[in-house]
């Protein structure tokens, strides 16, 4: 199979699939678009993709599948190892509900066109920007830190001792906090989990800063 890869570096949702994708050990070819020069607005990229959003993975039949998370689930499903989802019913709950609390609490509060909105529309300057993006991790990453801390659910990572879409969506994160000079260690758990991944291959391939058109 033959994939196609449309992302940009740092982005947090590109991040992810990059780590989704080493994890399956899936070669695939790195198509950068930069974000604020608008390469993703272009009339190539919005026939493929309407939504002019990143990351898009192009299939060798020429379909695209757009969204981190329904792509990762999809390589789940096609590519089953190693296992993204746990096996059993709760255990895929309970790593979903900590997938989304960063993906559908702090990512579209804080992503790019929110940032620009906020700029154009309210005026914005730079510190109150980051200032917003500080907040809303924060809310989101102490009840992270509570519910891992707390729980015999959390093991070397945020279920279990292997990684799964949980942290995955966690290290994208914290990469993309450090942006706005957040670092992890208020929150000791998270920071113990992220030292974890860091350590693994697949990850720190897909960082950021390794990226072929890192800044």
């Amino acid at each position: 199979m033959t994939l196609r890869l449309h992302n940009f570096f740092r982005s947090s949702t590109s991040t992810r699939l990059r780590a989704a994708l080493n994890l399956k050990g899936l070669d695939y070819e790195y198509v950068a678009y930069a974000l604020r020069k608008g390469e993703n607005r272009s009339a190539a990229y919005l026939a493929m993709n309407p939504a002019g959003l990143v990351p898009a993975l192009e299939l060798d039949d020429g379909s695209v599948l757009t969204q981190s998370l329904a792509i990762i689930e999809w390589l789940d499903e096609t590519h089953p190892t190693p296992r993204l989802l746990p096996a059993d019913a709760f255990g895929r709950a309970r790593v979903r509900s900590l997938a989304y609390m960063i993906a559908c609490e702090i990512h579209p509060l804080n992503n790019l066109r929110v940032l620009n909105r906020l700029a154009a529309q309210f005026r914005a300057g730079d510190e109150d920007l980051a200032e917003w993006f500080r907040h809303w991790v924060a809310v989101t990453f102490d009840a992270i830190e509570a519910t891992l801390a707390d729980s015999p659910q959390t093991g070397r990572f945020s279920y279990g001792d292997t990684p799964t879409l949980a942290d995955i969506c966690l290290y994208a994160q914290v990469w993309n906090n450090r942006r706005f000079s957040i670092e992890p260690g208020s929150w000791p758990t998270i920071a113990r989990i992220f030292g974890e991944l860091d350590a693994i291959a697949a990850f720190r391939e897909a960082a950021p800063p390794n990226q072929p058109d890192s800044e």
